[in-house]
C-alpha cells in the first residue's frame, strides 16, 4: 500500500485541508482522518512515488501545527520504460521533481523549512529527474520554440533581446489551440520569459541551492499574479445606470 501515517494534525483542520495540503505529492485514493486524543490521519496514495514525495514532507506546517509523516513501508521509485513517446503531453503530478513541487507548496503559501527544502534537492540528486518529465519538459521548451520562432529553435536557447516577441506569439498559438492549463501553462509561460533558461535549468538538472526553491516559488507566485491581472483587465464590464452587477465567485486555487 502506497500510504503515510501523518501526526501532529492540529485540532481546526479539516480533511479537506490534509487533502489540499497532500495533493501536491500526487492522486489521493483515501484519507483515513482519526479524531482520538491526538488527531491523526492515514493518507494512501495511487503511486509508491507519492507517498515517498508526502515522507519528504515531515516537519511542514499545515494550519499551524507541525506535521510528523511517516511509513512502516519503504516506497521504491516505479520503474520507467528506457524511452518515453515522443513528445509526452501530459504528466501526473507524481512525475516532477521534489524541488518542483516544494516550490509549489511555498508558492502556494504552506510553510517547509530549509531542511524540507534541503531533503527534495536530496531526493533529486539520488532519484534523478524521471526520463517521463524531462522528455515532457524538454519536448515542450522545443514545441514552444519552433511554434514562436521557426524550425530548430528552443524559446530558452534564443537570445533575450527576442524573448518578449517570442513569448506573446507562443502564448497566442497556446491560447488558440486551448493548450494552456495548469502546469501546463506555467511551464509554457516561464520557458517564453527572459528567465526561460533558468527555468528550464531548474526542471531539468538536479544540482540546486534551498534557494534556488525559493526562486522558483516567486517565479509562480509573479505568473499567477500576471495571470489575474490578465484576467481581469480582459472580463467584460456592463455599462449604463440601469446595469445591474452580476454576482462572482472566486475560482478555487489551483495545484500547478
Amino acid at each position: 500500500m502506497s500510504e503515510v501515517k501523518v501526526s501532529g494534525i492540529g485540532k481546526d483542520t479539516s480533511e479537506l485541508m490534509l487533502r489540499d495540503f497532500f495533493s501536491f505529492c500526487g492522486k489521493i485514493t483515501n484519507i483515513e482522518l482519526k479524531e482520538d486524543h491526538q488527531k491523526s490521519a492515514i493518507v494512501t496514495f495511487e503511486r509508491p512515488s507519492a507517498a515517498k514525495t508526502a515522507l519528504m514532507l515531515d516537519g511542514g506546517t499545515l494550519n499551524g501545527a507541525t506535521l510528523h509523516v511517516t511509513s512502516d513501508a519503504e516506497h521504491a521509485e516505479q520503474a520507467e520504460p528506457q524511452e518515453h513517446p515522443s513528445p509526452v503531453r501530459h504528466i501526473e503530478q507524481s512525475d516532477k521533481p521534489r524541488a518542483g513541487i516544494a516550490a509549489e507548496y511555498l508558492a502556494k503559501g504552506y510553510q517547509l523549512s530549509d531542511h524540507v527544502l534541503q531533503r527534495a534537492i536530496e531526493i533529486d540528486n539520488k532519484q534523478g529527474i524521471s526520463k517521463k518529465f524531462l522528455s515532457y519538459f524538454n519536448g515542450l521548451d522545443t514545441s514552444i520554440g519552433q511554434r514562436a520562432l521557426g524550425p530548430e529553435q528552443t524559446i530558452s536557447g534564443k537570445v533575450q533581446s527576442t524573448y518578449y516577441q517570442a513569448r506573446d506569439r507562443a502564448m497566442s498559438i497556446d491560447e488558440q489551440k486551448g493548450l494552456s492549463k495548469a502546469a501546463h501553462e506555467y511551464y509554457s509561460k516561464a520557458l517564453a520569459s527572459p528567465v526561460g533558461q533558468k527555468v528550464l535549468s531548474f526542471y531539468t538538472n538536479t544540482s540546486k541551492q534551498v534557494f534556488d526553491i525559493h526562486e522558483e516559488a516567486r517565479r509562480i507566485v509573479g505568473q499567477h499574479k500576471s495571470q489575474r491581472q490578465e484576467t481581469s483587465s480582459t472580463a467584460p464590464s456592463a455599462g449604463g445606470s440601469d446595469a445591474q452587477a452580476e454576482p462572482t465567485t472566486q475560482a478555487a486555487p489551483t495545484v500547478v
